[in-house]
């Protein structure tokens, strides 16, 4: 992070060289991730963590861009987002969400050890709001808390089988690299059942910058495989690294670098085909995200991929720093993208958001009022 004197003179250019709206929204997000970064290891401890009801305060999201009433960005069809904030002392985070088929029930995981569920309302096909939420711990498999902020670092969570009433999860940690597996029911996640076996290669992650995203193919010749991408880990051409489990073996893949955006989670399609998500934060220009659609065949073993860019948002839009992505059907056939953001726990200048869009044919695309 910059020290003082690189703030002040940051704060300098903007008010000299950047128009009011866009001053505005870079200062709030220099503060915002500066202030996150500064906390992002001040996270709350686990150890008394009681599975539970959690009290929650949901506020509908409107519009998705701060300065028009657009409601279609490119292939991408605005269909509401959700503020959420609780007074709980572990709630806040979430780096990780999955969906039902049904897309209300939710399960979501924390950089800091905890797991929520909730069901998603809605108000004809917008987001209205969240109901019966529960937190709990995340477990090691003797039945207690992750303890260690490096064991606990939780970044994406996807359904292998069933629901979250009952089911069974995969979840993928940061710091100490791994992917485990869950049982869920009623009454919560299990302590782990076992972990999938890492390619040699993952060794070369960096402990922060290890496997951000995490999902099981749905469709494709490689349906049912598991995929995972680290948030840093680059080739030659410095192109991303990602693995793709086929007959249980770990097979790396690249993904192309479009201006050093970090990759923080991804979902699949029932076609097989990927969503990514990505994200982007410099101190000139705030926090972005994207959204990119790689084919089911372009998805093999040692191919460099790169996909269409769906959505490329700012500050001008509602983002927040956005890391959860679930992919899911709507009741019409429409594909819909249900994301999250980790507020690192400053619940002063950072939010937790969920927003949801629904897909039509790819396209690339860039949010613009």
């Amino acid at each position: 992070m910059p020290a003082a004197n690189s703030h002040s003179r940051v704060l300098s250019w903007l008010r000299v060289n950047v128009g009011r709206k866009r001053r505005i929204l870079a200062l709030s997000s220099v503060m915002v991730l500066s202030a996150g970064l500064a906390s992002a290891d001040q996270k709350p401890e686990i150890a008394n963590l009681v599975t539970g009801s959690l009290d929650i305060t949901a506020t509908q999201i409107k519009s998705f861009s701060r300065t028009a009433s657009d409601t279609h960005f490119g292939s991408l069809e605005w269909r509401g987002g959700l503020q959420i904030s609780s007074t709980h002392p572990n709630f806040g985070g979430w780096s990780g969400l999955a969906l039902e088929a049904d897309n209300r029930r939710l399960i979501a995981v924390s950089d800091g050890g905890a797991w929520m569920t909730g069901e998603l309302t809605y108000d004809g096909a917008k987001l209205a709001g969240l109901k019966n939420p529960r937190i709990g711990p995340l477990l090691i498999a003797e039945g207690q808390p992750l303890k260690r902020n490096r064991d606990r670092d939780a970044e994406a969570v996807a359904i292998v089988s069933g629901g979250t009433s009952k089911g069974s999860l995969l979840v993928s940690f940061e710091q100490n690299a791994r992917i485990a597996r869950y049982d869920v029911t009623e009454a919560g996640v299990s302590p782990a059942r076992g972990f999938l076996a890492l390619p040699a290669d993952s060794r070369k992650m960096r402990r922060n910058s290890g496997l951000e995203a995490m999902t099981v193919l749905q469709g494709g010749t490689h349906k049912g495989s598991v995929i995972a991408m680290a948030e840093h880990l680059y080739d030659s051409a410095r192109n991303h690294t990602g693995w793709i489990w086929i007959g249980g073996k770990a097979q790396r893949f690249q993904l192309t670098n479009i201006g050093d955006f970090d990759v923080t989670d991804v979902g699949s399609l029932d076609d097989g085909s990927i969503i990514i998500l990505e994200r982007r934060f410099r101190w000139l220009e705030g926090v972005r995200m994207r959204l990119r659609q790689v084919p089911a065949n372009a998805l093999k073993a040692g191919a460099t991929l790169s996909g269409d860019v769906l959505l490329e948002a700012d500050l001008e839009q509602e983002i927040d720093n956005m890391e959860g992505l679930a992919v899911t059907r709507g009741r019409g056939g429409e594909t819909l993208l249900t994301l999250i953001s980790d507020n690192n726990f400053n619940t002063v200048l950072q939010r937790t958001i969920i927003l949801q869009f629904a897909l039509g044919e790819p396209k690339t695309a860039k949010a613009r009022p």
